[in-house]
């Protein structure tokens, strides 16, 4: 990706916004109730009388540009086959009921989001469970997609595993396509630097703080959702009103620090200067906290559901040795933020609803 040149222009901030949060879905998209989860269907498409589909079939965490090529792929391979596309996605993430859960890039609600933007037909969320896990992979094509859609092709990444045991890999896909007439395409893996773009990759960077490189994987920068609460006041008290965030257990939130960045409600974005951590200087308990202070607003949200989306870091947690060493410096990055964040923008902050 090109590197970011600051300070950036309004018109820049929103198209990162909104490619970040994957707010431009230009389709729409009914729910369908499924016996084993529940089914997108976009506009002009259907899942009646079982349709003809390419699907590309993966877990998706942080839809990164590894699995974009991957369902790039399955769309193109649909539009030459004249059928629709169809991506199968799993809720909760298999990791947390297979395995001692790992941070989430993605909650499910964004994860669909940002399929919905890359203009799939549809999007099956199947329900992971212990007894999804001891299903066969066969059973799995031809029971359950099966009684949904019929399987034209079915991409997935190289060291793609899925059903009881981990069985379904590539070749055993491919083995079972043979015989029912499915073709199974088995990408090989995005690298960047010599190394696969992957999920587990990402989390690495970002919980280092690095987001820049992990938004050179991301193909957008990183972002966290969550609802706003009550914090410790400090911040206030201080001349720099915070709004805090809190989070799930699950989110894969940067490592301690200040970050500059954008804080997103009700379809409007202010630049904000981001604590992540308890602040050394005051301490606290809640580990699941983030706190931004938001240039130009003004105004009570608590309740309110928000993002923040993570644009450059500033700098290291540290202890200050006075008061007045906090206040500069705090205000030092408030200034940066507003001078190269804020450009273009008054009060009422940047419209990035699609």
């Amino acid at each position: 990706m090109t590197p970011l040149s600051y300070p950036l222009s309004s018109a820049t901030s929103r198209e990162l916004i909104c490619e970040s949060v994957f707010s431009d879905v230009q389709r729409g998209y009914g729910r369908v109730e499924l016996p084993f989860g529940m089914a997108y269907v976009a506009d002009g498409a259907s899942l009646a009388d079982k349709p003809p589909v390419a699907c590309c079939i993966g877990a998706f965490d942080g839809l990164h540009l590894g699995h974009r090529d991957l369902v790039g792929s399955c769309m193109s391979d649909a539009r030459s086959l004249g059928v629709l596309s169809a991506a199968v996605t799993f809720d909760p993430d298999p990791s947390e009921v297979l395995s001692c859960p790992s941070a989430r890039l993605l909650g499910c609600a964004d994860r669909l989001r940002g399929l919905m933007s890359l203009g799939l037909d549809l999007i099956l969320v199947v329900r992971f469970d212990e007894c999804l896990a001891a299903t066969d992979y066969r059973a799995f094509l031809e029971d359950r997609l099966g009684g949904v859609v019929r399987l034209c092709s079915v991409h997935v990444g190289s060291n793609f595993r899925f059903g009881a045991g981990g069985a379904g890999d590539v070749a055993a896909i491919s083995s079972w396509g043979e015989a029912h007439g499915v073709r199974c395409c088995g990408h090989d893996l995005v690298c960047s630097e010599g190394l696969p773009v992957s999920a587990t990759r990402i989390r690495s960077l970002v919980a280092s703080g690095d987001i820049d490189s992990a938004r050179e994987l991301l193909g957008r920068c990183h972002f966290v959702s969550g609802v706003v609460e009550h914090g410790r006041g400090q911040g206030r008290a201080f001349g720099f009103p915070t709004a805090n965030l809190r989070f799930s257990p699950l989110s894969c939130v940067p490592g301690a620090g200040v970050y500059a960045g954008f804080f997103l409600f009700g379809g409007r974005a202010w630049p904000a200067a981001v604590n992540v951590g308890a602040p050394p200087s005051f301490g606290g308990p809640d580990p699941f906290f983030l706190e931004a202070h938001l240039v130009g607003f003004e105004g009570d949200i608590y309740g309110r559901s928000a993002s923040v989306v993570f644009v450059r870091w500033l700098r290291p947690s540290r202890v200050f040795a006075s008061t007045e060493e906090l206040e500069t410096v705090v205000r030092g990055n408030i200034d940066w933020v507003q001078e190269n964040l804020g450009v273009g923008l008054g009060d009422s902050g940047l419209e990035v609803s699609a």
